[in-house]
């Protein structure tokens, strides 16, 4: 597999984990850490970092964002419990 199809196919998968995540809105970021060692929260970061390496500064708010689908602040007033 070349270099640039696999990018794809990670980039795919990212985007269905995403969704996945954004249907599931019933599974809090805590139930997550428990089973996972890693949220949304946690997504949104790494998103930022990778950013940062490629010379992209995206603030905290807006890699949140692009996690949740919303803003943070709307998504915990709408969904944590």
């Amino acid at each position: 597999m070349d270099d640039k199809t696999k990018k794809e196919i990670q980039s795919a998968t990212f985007d269905r984990l995403l969704n996945h995540l954004d249907e599931r809105k019933d599974v809090q970021n805590i139930d997550l850490m428990n089973l996972a060692n890693f949220c949304r929260n946690c997504l949104s970061r790494w998103y930022r970092e990778e950013a940062e390496k490629k010379g992209i500064t995206i603030s905290d708010p807006d890699a949140r964002e692009h996690i949740y689908g919303m803003p943070y602040t709307e998504w915990k007033e709408k969904y944590q419990k």
